[in-house]
């Protein structure tokens, strides 16, 4: 296909998507043609922060419509609590809980294609964020042998790291074996 047969057809497209009220100008941008722009900030995920209600739709819209979005009902710490599952595909990519308010208290990211401002992202390996665990992460609670540190980025993320190990699931690994550990999950609370 030659260049002026792409021009007049991007001519087109654009002339008959400037009448449809719910286009997206953004969507025309190369960087949102091969997945997620999604970034996991201080603020919250994308537009979703805080202050967002747990309704499907307010989260579809958020979310540009990217995922398929699925209800779930849980307790935590002794209350009904909300959840939303963003499916991609068959995967669970992003899971949205709510919390007593109804709002928005944390968010789960296990979409490879979320980073974070600097670029920290599933798959980014401990060596790259860290020199030491020490003060800064601990074993996570759920007996898993996954370790949970805080982000250098901002008090309100944290990592999810797993990878090989030999040891007790209740002992933190030394740094040497953490090193070549990866995110498997990022999350963001509210407080």
């Amino acid at each position: 296909m030659n260049i002026r047969a792409v021009l007049l057809l991007a001519c087109f497209s654009l002339a008959g998507c400037s009448s449809v009220s719910q286009f997206s100008w953004s969507s025309l941008s190369p960087f949102s043609w091969f997945g997620s722009d999604l970034t996991l900030s201080d603020s919250g995920l994308g537009e979703i922060t805080a202050s967002t209600m747990m309704d499907e739709s307010t989260l579809d819209k958020a979310l540009d419509g990217d995922y398929r979005l699925r209800k779930g009902m849980g307790i935590e710490n002794g209350q009904v609590v909300s959840f939303y599952e963003a499916m991609d595909d068959d995967d669970v990519a992003l899971i949205v809980h709510g919390g007593a308010d109804n709002r928005v208290a944390r968010i789960d990211v296990m979409d490879k294609s979320v980073k974070t401002p600097k670029g920290t992202q599933v798959g980014t390996q401990f060596a790259d964020l860290y020199s030491k665990a020490f003060g800064i992460c601990q074993v996570a609670e759920d007996s898993s042998g996954n370790v949970v540190c805080r982000s250098p980025e901002s008090r309100r993320i944290s990592y999810v790291f797993g990878g090989k190990w030999m040891g007790s699931k209740s002992i933190m690994p030394p740094d040497d074996t953490l090193k070549g550990w990866t995110v498997k999950k990022m999350v963001w609370q509210s407080q």
